[in-house]
């Protein structure tokens, strides 16, 4: 009787123990313009693999919204994870896609998906204060979910961007000659929704180009590709259709800075983003957290 009783007890100790790690696990939604450049796939990938992550959904944002959401489809689907929600922004104008035949593959492919932006604010209706949006493309999904009911985009726990040139511009990589500030890719394709980010008042962590030119050499590259893994497997063929030779990974560290604070230590600063996309670093009340520099070999090493 008392090994049956020790026996009942162990179960319902693994059970409570299994329940608090469910708990603990941070809610997200990641907002993408997957397709493009390949960091995109890198960042949805990391997230993939974490277990801290209770991944609520995946949005697609800029230009062919739809085209994106198919290609994360089956990128989910080929890694075991079609069970996450995929839904698509507003498309605007498009442009070919490095990853469009990846995408148009067919594999997995919805037969339709959801309004990104209503997603995001039905999501955060379900879970108020539990959730972390990670933004990695241009803003249109954000600026949409503000414009139909700031007040419940404001319960989101909080907001992780790349976007965004503070104190450094493209090509600026700590070892070289400075590069000024510029308008960086993100906040410059819809600088109306950045705007609207700045101001809304909701916990905003940003990782710009002063902290996420991180370059994925040769050898990292061969070490990731031929893990045999069905995640790298997917970002090797993903890698090849984009077509260039070395990815900077600014996506993932919006991704990891989720995951590991300490990899990409923040600074509150005052952000004014202007009409022409520049993130100016003013004086003011502070209305983000910002990284200006990231530790490359921790980053590289979590990766």
């Amino acid at each position: 009787m008392n090994r049956v009783w020790s026996m009942a007890g162990l179960l319902l100790c693994l059970v409570s123990v299994a329940g608090r790690a469910q708990a603990t696990r941070e809610k997200v939604i990641i907002d993408t313009d997957i397709g493009d450049d390949v960091d995109d796939a890198f960042a949805l990938a990391l997230a993939v693999k974490s277990p801290e992550f209770e991944i609520l959904g995946v949005s697609t944002t800029f230009r062919d919204t739809e085209m994106r959401a198919k290609l994360v489809d089956r990128f989910l689907g080929e890694v075991g994870r079609s069970d996450i929600v995929v839904v698509a922004g507003k498309p605007t104008p498009a442009t070919p896609m490095s990853q469009r035949r990846y995408a148009e593959g067919g594999h997995f492919a919805r037969s339709s998906h959801g309004d990104a932006a209503e997603f995001l604010l039905d999501q955060v209706r379900k879970h108020p204060g539990e959730i972390t949006l990670i933004a990695i493309g241009p803003l249109m999904n954000v600026g949409a979910a503000i414009d139909r009911d700031a007040e419940t985009f404001r319960k989101l726990k909080r907001v992780v961007i790349m976007g965004g040139s503070v104190r450094k511009g493209y090509g600026d990589y700590g070892y070289n000659d400075p590069v000024a500030p510029m308008p960086e890719w993100n906040i410059l394709n819809d600088v109306p929704s950045a705007q609207k980010l700045f101001a809304a008042g909701v916990p905003l962590f940003v990782m710009p180009l002063d902290s996420t030119q991180l370059k994925l050499d040769e050898v990292k590259r061969a070490f990731l590709f031929t893990r045999g893994t069905a995640v790298t497997d997917q970002l090797a063929i993903l890698y090849y259709l984009w077509g260039l030779e070395t990815p900077t990974l600014f996506d993932p560290m919006a991704v990891a800075f989720a995951l590991k604070p300490k990899l990409c230590p923040v600074t509150p600063l005052h952000i004014r983003v202007d009409e022409k996309g520049f993130t100016r670093e003013e004086p003011g009340t502070p209305n983000a957290q910002v990284c200006l520099q990231s530790i490359p070999e921790d980053f590289f090493s979590f990766i």
